[in-house]
């Protein structure tokens, strides 16, 4: 990155989400991503035909299913960029935007990222070549061995167990950072689960790999998540809206040092890049870690949340497990990690999860998310990790420079073309609605099908 060259804000002027739901093959790709780009689009009062460059974010699909999606709203000829970075991919699709707009080559993107998946834990889609996160595998299994438990699960598990051997903390350290995001998750209207757990109910759910029971472990997802990010000169023609823009102060895409080998089970889950990707990001917004009040943190499993908050400095080294005690990773406490429920209760459609990090924030920024308010924040921060490898971290600020305060819904009323709180209330929107974002000069019924007809239906 060449320091100071990128001279234009970037700013998320609107964010749209469907439910996350389980995937049972029901609803495709292409009703997903149209719910939640239109919904977007609604929420940032533009039109399809404003969007200067789309990204389209997903893991399991063909190729062009971008095309696929975005041709619903529009054939506008702009240029369209499918995005595959394993769980990292929509937050890749973010930055992606956000070097667009800062660097002039558009004013307007939409990034759209959804996922369509199959039941059951990860697995190789190719069998037939070299796995991208092979030699990782391999490393792990020289150092713990392997069992029957899904991949995923062992690598960040033997994360877990080599955090309790160096620091001590208890198996009940980490199922308590999974009570606390089912219980956060009860109030986020678009979650796959609302079942709030005791501590004992997750530490007797199966056990897959000590220390992860099943309640401490993401599902498999369907869902969609989009976001419309905007230049300042873009914003400056709108100024009725500054109050919505959340600023991206900081952002950094990492990937693996050498350090990946190290041997430590710690660094094989990427420990590293997340540490190098929030160092930078934090430096870019000049925002120290002690500033954080809310995060949305990448916990596919509860031993990722336990190493990660020390990898973005939101404690000491080796002192995780006592800020989960003390209960500082939720309300009342130095930070509320995952007001969302995390992937581990909201679900993690993986195209999606980074895109829909970065709308609670945004929703949090504002005060929109006014029943689960993390109260008197300035700043928020992002983490979004995935394997084989990247590591994105995003600083988010309000771009009046105040303090986050509840916004009642009947004032969201006022300011959403949605005429509802999207914050509180997974709803949906009208046909009506829907044609006021759509292209005005190259909309296609073609295109389009019946997808329309699918989504207002789910309605």
């Amino acid at each position: 990155m060449v320091e100071g060259k990128g001279t234009e804000p970037c700013y998320v002027l609107g964010v749209g989400m469907t439910k996350f739901i389980k995937p049972r093959g029901k609803v495709d790709y292409t009703e997903l991503g149209f719910e939640a780009g239109i919904k977007a689009m609604l929420d940032a009062h533009v039109n399809y035909d404003d969007v200067d460059q789309g990204v389209a974010c997903y893991c399991y699909g063909d190729s062009t299913c971008g095309q696929r999606v975005f041709y619903q709203f529009g054939m506008t000829q702009i240029p369209i960029y499918n995005v595959n970075n394993n769980c990292s991919t929509g937050s890749t699709g973010l930055y992606m935007g956000r070097n667009m707009v800062r660097y002039g080559a558009a004013d307007c993107v939409l990034v759209v990222g959804f996922e369509k998946m199959f039941p059951g834990s990860l697995q190789a889609f190719f069998q037939d070549r070299a796995s991208p996160t092979g030699t990782s595998g391999l490393m792990m299994k020289e150092v713990r061995g392997a069992s029957k438990a899904p991949g995923a699960a062992q690598m960040f598990g033997n994360a877990g167990r080599e955090y309790m051997e160096k620091y001590g903390a208890k198996v009940e350290d980490f199922a308590e950072i999974a009570r606390i995001n089912h219980m956060h998750s009860a109030k986020n209207p678009y979650s796959q689960f609302h079942d709030v757990y005791t501590l004992d109910q997750i530490m007797k759910s199966p056990m897959l790999h000590e220390p992860l029971t099943k309640l401490q472990c993401c599902p498999t997802s369907d869902g969609a998540t989009a976001a419309v990010l905007v230049s300042q000169s873009f914003l400056d023609a709108r100024p009725e809206l500054k109050s919505q823009a959340i600023l991206i102060a900081g952002q950094m895409l990492a990937t693996d040092s050498p350090n990946l080998f190290s041997r430590s089970s710690i660094d094989l889950v990427g420990y590293g890049m997340s540490q190098h990707a929030a160092n930078v990001a934090l430096a870019e917004a000049n925002v120290k870690p002690a500033d954080i009040k809310v995060c949305e943190l990448h916990d596919c499993f509860s031993a990722n949340e336990m190493v990660t908050l020390e990898a973005l400095g939101l404690c000491e080294k080796g002192k995780a497990h006592e800020m989960v005690r003390r209960g500082d990773i939720t309300y009342g406490g130095k930070v509320v990690v995952n007001p969302s429920g995390g992937l581990i209760s909201k679900g993690h459609p993986l195209g999606a999860t980074g895109i829909a990090q970065c709308a609670e924030l945004v929703w949090q920024l504002r005060g929109w998310a006014n029943n689960r308010l993390v109260d008197d924040c300035t700043v928020a921060l992002q983490h979004n990790l995935g394997l084989g490898g990247a590591a994105v971290c995003t600083v988010y600020k309000r771009a009046d420079g105040k303090a986050t305060s509840k916004v009642l819904d009947a004032e969201v009323q006022k300011q959403t073309s949605l005429a509802y709180n999207p914050a509180v209330e997974a709803k949906g929107f009208t046909k009506e609605q829907a044609l006021q974002v759509r292209s005005r000069k190259a909309s296609s019924a073609w295109a389009l099908q019946d997808t329309e007809q699918k989504v207002e239906a789910r309605f």
